[in-house]
């Protein structure tokens, strides 16, 4: 079930290479949405520099550490359109051919030597990096690398040139590095350290694999939170069978590939359209006809649809919620540790899908976010205050966007407050006790297993 989260922050400009965000102004948001904008925005294509708010802060604080979490760059889909030919992206990284990186080359290279790496597992097996001529279902494509490189250089510039987060001598041990056991996943965390790090040095990078898609780790048995995700799916279902204008297209599709309607819907066909949009390939054709633009708009603006429903009916924002909380909880214990001035890891890497981007932001009540684009990140910075240095505060960016104040827990501090940023206890306090009081209950273990009154 493809789920997709939450309303659009506007972007500046109709420009959808334009990276720029800004904070939504709900007077002046666009009617309808535009789904071949929404589109463009998605597929992130990697044109016109970006421009971000990390590392942004009054000048007598003190970065201490950054804890990002990124959806893998573009992909080749993960389902066929039956009957029809599969979209012909090569999946070899050229640097001479376009979207390219000056550090593409040198990543390719090095990328090859990585038998020293440690990596747990299964993730030793995976390849570091995509090499088909036709890619396979599911492969990160050159354009995954160049968006991850992107990632790394800003974040680089950010974080290692401006703030010295990590020094030439970095050591394993600042470093936290955690992945899904997807070759996409692993190649795009590997495209992001790669321009990230001061030095590359195989040696020191440990890689650690995560079985979970919402990285829960031992903390996944939560009968409640696959309850609320089984609701979700139904509501997903019944507003698709309510949606007239998307039948019809099912059943044109259908019609032009010659198999049943039922097929069709479950081969998922936006997440192949998809690829074809993003990589500027015509749609298939058959003998009895081609796949449109309209069929991809239908089929897109009923995605976005989706969303604005799923926001007025909370049950996604249930499952966010319990989904997310090993995840949130480990990340307020690293940080509360740092603060309390323990030799933590300082710049941690989580590499993971939509599927754990999405609840996420809504766990944390960023409405305004769009649906994750590829390559988008997430980013935790924790700050200490130079003038009292007891004191700990967090900003949260999505896209480099700062949405610190969109959070449900911070969201009127700064009308009471000079800082840009929020107290790192209403973090704790949100991850550790309120995020279960919607479920009348006071821990992890018991909303899991609270039946709604």
């Amino acid at each position: 079930v493809h789920l997709i989260p939450v309303n659009p922050i506007r972007e500046d400009g109709l420009n959808s290479k334009s990276r720029k965000r800004i904070m939504p102004d709900l007077l002046t948001e666009p009617p309808a949405v535009d789904p071949i904008y929404e589109a463009h925005v998605y597929c992130n294509i990697p044109t016109i520099a970006e421009r971000s708010m990390e590392g942004n802060a009054p000048h007598y604080f003190k970065l201490v550490s950054v804890q990002v979490l990124i959806r893998h760059g573009d992909r080749y889909p993960l389902y066929a359109i039956p009957k029809t030919k599969r979209p012909d992206i090569d999946c070899m990284l050229l640097p001479s051919r376009k979207p390219s990186h000056p550090q593409l080359e040198a990543f390719i290279k090095h990328m090859s030597k990585g038998s020293v790496a440690q990596m747990d597992g299964s993730l030793s097996s995976l390849p570091r990096y995509p090499s088909h001529s036709l890619c396979e279902m599911g492969e990160l494509t050159q354009t995954g690398v160049v968006q991850h490189l992107r990632n790394g250089q800003l974040l680089r510039e950010i974080y290692i040139n401006k703030h010295k987060l990590l020094l030439s001598d970095w050591t394993a041990k600042q470093l936290y590095l955690e992945t899904t056991g997807k070759s996409r996943t692993l190649q795009s965390a590997l495209s992001l350290l790669y321009a990230f790090l001061p030095d590359f040095d195989w040696k020191k990078i440990n890689m650690r694999h995560q079985w979970s898609t919402i990285f829960c780790s031992g903390s996944c048995d939560c009968p409640m939170r696959n309850h609320y995700l089984e609701e979700e799916q139904r509501r997903q279902y019944s507003l698709r069978v309510k949606n007239n204008d998307l039948e019809k297209i099912y059943v044109d599709m259908a019609k032009i590939v010659g198999i049943p309607t039922r097929q069709l819907r479950a081969s998922n066909p936006i997440d192949s359209l998809l690829c074809y949009f993003c990589h500027n390939v015509s749609f298939p054709c058959t003998k009895t006809g081609c796949i449109g633009m309209e069929h991809f708009k239908v089929i897109k603006r009923h995605q976005l649809e989706d969303e604005r429903e799923r926001q007025e009916k909370k049950l996604y924002f249930l499952y966010a919620l319990l989904a997310t909380h090993p995840l949130l909880n480990q990340t307020v214990n690293r940080l509360q540790r740092i603060a309390e001035g323990k030799k933590e890891e300082v710049f941690v890497l989580y590499s993971a899908h939509d599927v754990t981007l999405s609840p996420v932001l809504s766990a944390l009540g960023i409405t305004e976010a769009r649906f994750p684009r590829f390559a988008a990140r997430l980013v935790f910075e924790l700050w200490q205050d130079g003038k009292r240095p007891k004191e700990h505060f967090i900003r949260i960016l999505y896209n480099g966007a700062d949405v610190t104040f969109q959070t449900s827990f911070c969201k009127d501090y700064y009308k009471r407050s000079s800082k840009p940023m929020c107290p790192l206890e209403k973090f704790v306090n949100f991850v550790k006790r309120d995020m279960f009081l919607v479920f009348n209950s006071t821990s992890y273990y018991d909303a899991c297993r609270r039946r709604p009154l």
